[in-house]
């Protein structure tokens, strides 16, 4: 019994080789677009989903013009209108995950924290000058107190 092999059609690898450049092309295309956190946040189903679905679209088209008469026959402005429909998927999906998923606590500073400016608690170290060293001494016009001064209670 004789087994042909029969070698594997160019277009087949062709199309294989294609949908791997395809699927790296709608990955990055969708990271540098969406945003990459916001991808981070996806669930991988939906990613899977949309990105293997946009480079099977692009295979398909490819399929379609090559095997037409014209290019732009029916089959690939089918198959180009799938994958414009999957791209718009991916904008929605990266646009909830930028108002739903995502936090904003990363990105601001944190401003609760709240400051109190308290006086000094002595009573002589109110009065003496050497207590706060940037006082001035006392003199005639202020009253008997330090010039500059405000009063702490």
């Amino acid at each position: 019994m004789e087994v042909h092999h029969r070698p594997m059609p160019i277009l087949r690898l062709a199309y294989a080789t294609l949908f791997l450049i395809a699927l790296i092309a709608v990955f990055t295309l969708w990271s540098q677009v969406g945003g990459q956190s916001h991808l981070d946040l996806m669930p991988w189903y939906l990613k899977l989903g949309l990105g293997a679905g946009a480079a099977f679209a692009v295979v398909k088209a490819t399929a379609a013009a090559v095997g037409g008469s014209h290019a732009w026959n029916a089959g690939t402005l089918k198959w180009f209108g799938i994958l414009l429909l999957l791209l718009t998927g991916c904008g929605l999906a990266s646009y909830y995950c930028h108002m739903y998923l995502e936090t904003d606590e990363e990105d601001q500073p944190d401003n609760s924290t709240v400051s109190q400016l308290q006086g000094p608690t002595d009573a002589r170290a109110h009065k003496t000058p050497a207590a706060r060293p940037s006082a001035l001494p006392v003199g005639p016009d202020t009253g008997g107190k330090t010039a500059g001064a405000t009063s702490w209670s």
